[in-house]
């Protein structure tokens, strides 16, 4: 077994051959390493044990791996006041200038290849034909200018609508009489990817609903990644959800509350996701073309100190999550962007394999995550959720993640970039 201590809020990630770690301050430390087998020992057997039935994939083509890129709401929200505020209102300025930075600034190259839009863009009124319209003075050259500039940049854009007659913000929502027309707008924009909210809406008819914007997207022809905020809405009313049905109408799709910018938001939507029972409903069906969204990444806004950015970062990475950053790329620290730009990390979130990482154990405050990779390595979080600040003593045991006792890896810090060594169960 592998032995660490950790500060209380402090965790460590462990990637198949891999060893990083992840420390935080006053409180709880995590760390993520990365096992891997050498190749003799490897059990050929793992492989079915590792692999849950998996099911079918919205048929698009699209998110054969976990999106990314950067999406406004969580920093910028619904700033409208362009006169007082013009560098950060909800403006084509802005998606401009953050796409200037994703392909300027290393970002596109590490898979960061999307800007999306939310909610406040459109005028409040539909034109004479029943189209959505952008608003006129904060996107006054218009959504296929914006696309025609990002596409050049090597940026793909993505837009926001809700089912429903509004959306949370009060613009024109997409009802069931619009879904065609919605299309083949976004469509006729050269869009790459559409979120779908579900503010004002009857939650009894999503299941019709969200499935027909689908597939008018894919009548239109043109590649659209579908996000859809679906089961959300019908967790939040209670009522039943078949995941399997979801995933096969939506690229990727929100299941819990919207992200806030503070640890104890990251710490909520981290116990949902750990829940057994949660991920045997939603977690069994990630995979290629679909993917849970546990929300967006805050690593580089106010919150979180430097150990937690690392730890959201990590956690998303190993849950397969779209990673998604809301910041503000023009003034981000030199610290939150190595976190982001971390190429080994990124790789656990781009496994092609595509397994949603999942929580093993629980003793106290001692989590033990893992996730199993194409390659058959296997990455680990240790995470001490104590906020106590007392030091703790982690045994990572193998067979808790897939492992035998007599089975040889060597493991890495991903963080650290550091080899650990080789060890066995």
């Amino acid at each position: 077994p592998m032995k660490y201590g950790l500060e209380s809020n402090q965790s460590r990630f462990v990637f198949g051959g891999c060893l990083f770690s992840i420390n935080f301050a006053a409180g709880w430390q995590e760390t993520m390493i990365m096992i891997k087998y050498y190749a003799v020992l490897l059990p050929l057997a793992l492989v079915a044990v590792l692999q849950p039935q998996r099911a079918a994939a919205l048929d698009n083509g699209l998110a054969r791996t976990p999106p990314m890129g950067w999406l406004a709401w969580e920093r910028f929200r619904c700033d409208l006041n362009c006169e007082s505020d013009p560098e950060n209102c909800i403006s084509e300025n802005l998606f401009l200038s953050m796409a200037k930075r994703l392909s300027e600034d290393g970002w596109v190259e590490l898979g960061y290849n999307r800007v999306n839009i939310d909610d406040c863009w459109p005028s409040k009124d539909r034109d004479h034909e029943g189209r959505l319209v952008a608003d006129p003075k904060r996107f006054p050259h218009g959504i296929k200018w914006l696309a025609d500039q990002l596409h050049g940049m090597g940026v793909k854009l993505g837009i926001y609508e809700d089912y429903g007659t509004e959306t949370c913000g009060g613009y024109p929502g997409t009802t069931m009489s619009d879904i065609t027309t919605d299309a083949e707008t976004f469509a006729s924009w050269d869009i790459d990817m559409l979120k779908m909210d579900g503010c004002h809406s009857n939650t009894s008819t999503m299941n019709v609903g969200y499935p027909a914007i689908g597939a008018a997207l894919n009548k239109t022809g043109r590649p659209i990644l579908y996000s859809c905020s679906w089961p959300d809405y019908l967790r939040a009313s209670n009522k039943p959800i078949n995941y399997t049905f979801v995933a096969e109408n939506c690229n990727m799709w929100r299941n819990y509350h919207d992200i806030q910018d503070s640890w104890e938001s990251v710490y909520t939507i981290l116990d949902y996701y750990g829940n057994d029972t949660n991920y045997e409903a939603f977690g069994k069906v990630a995979g290629p073309g679909n993917w849970n969204d546990p929300d967006m990444l805050i690593v580089g806004d106010f919150s979180l100190s430097y150990e937690q950015s690392k730890a959201q970062f990590a956690f998303w990475s190993l849950m397969a999550s779209p990673l998604f950053m809301s910041n503000d790329l023009r003034t981000i620290s030199v610290q939150a962007k190595e976190i982001l730009q971390n190429k080994e990390v990124i790789a656990i979130n781009q496994d092609p394999l595509g397994m949603q990482g999942y929580r093993v154990s629980q003793a106290g405050n001692l989590e033990v995550w893992c996730k199993e990779l194409q390659d058959k390595s296997v990455a680990v979080i240790l995470w001490n959720r104590s906020s106590g600040g007392m030091h703790a003593h982690m045994t990572l045991e193998f067979d808790k993640v897939g492992l035998k006792a007599t089975d040889k890896v060597s493991v890495r810090d991903l963080y650290e970039h550091e080899d650990m060594g080789t060890f066995t169960g």
